[in-house]
């Protein structure tokens, strides 16, 4: 049952994207398989690091703020976690029960302007990723690097830590797949050549996954109709 669950899941998901973007059918199993390494990592309590750059550095955010809260679907914290709120604080509690949600863990490596500011001037400019993940990153964690030609130098250096770390690699990139498409373990690449129009094709293959993991890890089943929620 769980299992039928889980492909009911990834099916209603992945019609949907396919059904408003058409272009993106050729490349869905690479789209599920990435979604895979996510839902194994999240499954074992690990965490997703993202990293790109100009409009690639939004998308990083973006992803980071649709798994750290609701995307679609209620998220409220466990009944255990609640009272434990209200126990520590009659006032407070309560409300911060009503409103708290859960979270995927997700980093965007280009939220840390200080950090990241000062490593580029004192260090490296094209470093700066590889060294956030050696703080943040542990095996088993997840590192998707987005690159719309897959040769940016900084999200390639980043890869080489985050392999040493025993992580796993996502490359979202062009249809040119470029040096990260070499070196992923999962890489997906939107069929366009041009950067602004490959990403525009990233950010439903992104939402995609976030749908996918938000039902995986707060869906619900409704067994009487036999549907995922």
């Amino acid at each position: 049952m769980e299992k039928k669950i889980l492909e009911l899941r990834l099916k209603k998901h992945i019609d949907l994207l396919v059904q408003r973007y058409p272009r993106l059918k050729s490349i869905t199993p690479s789209i599920i398989s990435a979604y895979e390494v996510m839902e194994q990592a999240y499954s074992m309590d690990h965490k997703l690091l993202v990293a790109g750059n100009g409009g690639s550095a939004a998308d990083s955010e973006h992803i980071a703020g649709e798994l750290m809260k609701r995307f679609k679907s209620p998220r409220p914290v466990t009944s255990d976690f609640a009272k434990k709120l209200c126990e520590i604080d009659s006032v407070r509690g309560p409300q911060l029960s009503k409103n708290l949600e859960r979270s995927l863990m997700a980093i965007p490596l280009v939220a840390h302007e200080a950090l990241s500011t000062a490593y580029i001037n004192d260090v490296d400019g094209y470093g700066v990723f590889a060294q956030q993940l050696l703080g943040f990153g542990r095996p088993g964690d997840v590192f998707l690097g987005i690159s719309t030609s897959g040769n940016s130098q900084n999200i390639m250096n980043a890869v080489v830590v985050a392999k040493a770390l025993e992580m796993k690699v996502i490359g979202l990139t062009g249809a040119d797949g470029g040096e990260l498409a070499s070196t992923a373990d999962v890489v997906v690449k939107a069929p366009e050549t041009e950067t602004y129009l490959i990403q525009e094709l990233h950010l439903p293959i992104y939402h995609c996954w976030c749908l996918m993991l938000e039902d995986r890890f707060f869906g619900g089943y409704d067994k009487k109709e036999d549907k995922v929620l």
